[in-house]
């Protein structure tokens, strides 16, 4: 009994982590008017739930809590670092403008629960993997090793994608023009895919450390793929860009959403 309160008061500092962060970034948004400042920390809430953790669960689990930090610390300095410089200058994200004039008057306000509240919430439930697995004592094991392979080729797969539509965004000669080149030659949204690879490894991980105990965290990989596949992802940037975009609706046809595969339609 005392060991689980123990925990869930550990969990509760996650929570209030994300909560302090995403209270300075609403701040910040109110001076910037731009709610889509939550954007650039958003993994950085994650990753400063995980930083707690470690530090305030008992040190048996410290290699595998160790290592689970370090792709933590990759992974959310990489994300924010890239968000970050692709939206510096540009304002407050269309995405966010949309809200903004949904939730009239006094969307000031309403974003600290409506956007900065949810986001903190979200980020805490993701972050599960890292209280499971940062409090378990069993030692280094196959399935860690499987875990971080996984979550280290998801950093590396997001990382690339990014990197090649920002190369391809640079080049004037490819305004209008879709990116179906490198990794976006077989899945539409490497950057989405790469990320849902983090959060199962991760999950690997946790259960490596916890057992099957463990496995209600998987409630932070099954959120995240979710919320890439039919929320805030491929569902949201999909919405319309068909109709304003002709070519893109071949690419659609061709391509495959989510994982990655051959293309439809050409000689194997």
């Amino acid at each position: 009994m005392g060991e689980n309160t123990s925990l869930m008061t550990v969990a509760l500092a996650g929570l209030g982590t994300t909560a302090v962060l995403a209270f300075a970034t609403w701040l910040a948004s109110l001076a910037r008017r731009d709610a889509s400042l939550i954007d650039r920390i958003w993994s950085l809430c994650i990753l400063a739930a995980a930083a707690m953790y470690f530090f305030l669960l008992p040190p048996q689990a410290v290699p595998r809590g160790l290592c689970m930090l370090l792709i933590a610390t990759v992974w959310a300095l990489r994300l924010s670092a890239f968000i970050s410089w692709r939206n510096c200058g540009h304002g407050e994200d269309r995405r966010y403008r949309q809200i903004r004039e949904r939730n009239q008057p006094n969307f000031g306000f309403k974003s600290l629960y409506l956007v900065f509240g949810l986001q903190a919430v979200l980020a805490w439930i993701v972050s599960a993997p890292f209280l499971a697995g940062m409090s378990a004592a069993r030692e280094l094991n196959m399935l860690d090793a499987a875990g971080m392979g996984l979550a280290l080729f998801g950093v590396a797969f997001e990382s690339i994608g990014d990197a090649q539509m920002a190369r391809f965004k640079a080049d004037a000669a490819n305004r209008g023009k879709v990116m179906d080149r490198g990794l976006w030659r077989y899945t539409r949204h490497p950057n989405y895919f790469g990320e849902a690879c983090v959060w199962w490894g991760l999950w690997l991980m946790a259960i490596a450390g916890a057992g099957w105990g463990g496995a209600w965290v998987a409630v932070s990989p099954v959120l995240m793929t979710v919320l890439l596949l039919k929320v805030s992802g491929v569902s949201l940037l999909e919405k319309d860009i068909a109709e304003r975009r002709p070519a893109y609706r071949d690419y659609i046809a061709r391509t495959n959403a989510f994982v990655p595969g051959p293309r439809r339609g050409e000689p194997r």
